[in-house]
């Protein structure tokens, strides 16, 4: 199917809202296991820069990229790692459609915190490596990208659809 034809919600007829939730919270989680791993790495990788050689070679200029970096990966990583921290605390309490309506936020969050990290990063090695213009023309097309791969499209889709405002 293409994007611009209507889906149908591909829920079983007889889900229960709490079943649902469930399953939306599931489905949830499974995805922010994929981006926490992604995140995961880039942060240890940054956290060791510091202490590689070369590293007293960078600029006043390329140090605050890779703090934004730095500061974005471990946003991002709060941000995917805290519904399941929740959940645990608030295991068995009844708060799963709440918890469920967070963690999408917090998702959405995080994925924009990676996308800073993951330009920022590409600004400083690229940088790094070649020492002019192109690094801010590849960071800034690596943002685009993640802009409109993970925001711009999606949110268009939902336009048009009519569906911009979340279910309540």
């Amino acid at each position: 199917m293409t994007d611009n034809k209507p889906q149908h919600d591909t829920s079983p007829i007889d889900e229960t809202p709490a079943e649902r939730t469930i399953r939306n919270f599931l489905e949830l989680l499974q995805g922010l296991r994929v981006a926490v791993t992604g995140v995961q790495v880039l942060f240890a990788f940054l956290l060791t820069v510091p202490f590689a050689p070369g590293y007293e070679r960078m600029t006043a200029a390329d140090r605050w990229p890779f703090f934004v970096a730095l500061v974005a990966s471990a946003v991002a990583s709060v941000l995917f790692i805290a519904p399941v921290a929740q959940h645990r605390i608030l295991f068995r309490l009844g708060c799963k459609e709440s918890l469920m309506r967070r963690a999408n936020l917090y998702g959405i969050a995080g994925t924009l915190a990676l996308a800073v990290s993951m330009a920022s990063a590409t600004l400083v090695v690229v940088n790094f490596l070649f020492d002019s213009p192109i690094a801010l023309v590849t960071s800034t097309g690596v943002a685009c990208l993640a802009g409109w791969l993970w925001f711009g499209k999606p949110i268009l889709i939902r336009i048009q659809r009519g569906r911009i405002r979340s279910r309540r």
